[in-house]
């Protein structure tokens, strides 16, 4: 598997492994396995806690990188942008959620291929 691949896959929040399958049923509610190919999303208790550091960090650098270019570059008061901050910190990660559950699944699947992936598959062959 690629990384522009696996990176698409997860954008479109569908299945890593096969690419057809989705991933989520509701905004905040997974499948437990691909309805395709039958892989397993939830591996373990704590398997998920990579996708929050990915949430996390998102949302920090778009903070860090925001406010000295809004307040210095663009001269936007600092009391209006620690509220927006403030704001995007809230409604950002929530969004987001769904995003970063499939960015982590996209590169546990890059670094370590199930069994029932057909990625797998065609490299075992070549």
């Amino acid at each position: 598997m690629k990384l522009w691949q696996m990176f698409s896959r997860a954008m479109l929040l569908r299945c890593p492994s096969c690419g057809k399958g989705q991933i989520f049923r509701a905004h905040c509610r997974m499948f437990h396995h691909c309805e395709c190919c039958g892989r397993q999303y939830d591996q373990a208790d704590g398997y998920f806690l990579g996708s929050i550091y990915i949430n996390y960090a998102l949302t920090a650098l778009f903070v860090v990188i925001g406010y000295p270019i809004l307040v210095f570059g663009y001269g936007y008061s600092e009391d209006v942008i620690v509220w927006l901050a403030f704001a995007f910190c809230l409604v950002f990660p929530l969004w987001f959620f769904r995003y970063a559950r499939s960015l982590w699944l996209g590169i546990d699947q890059l670094f370590d291929p199930t069994e029932n992936s057909q990625d797998a598959d065609e490299t075992r062959t070549l």
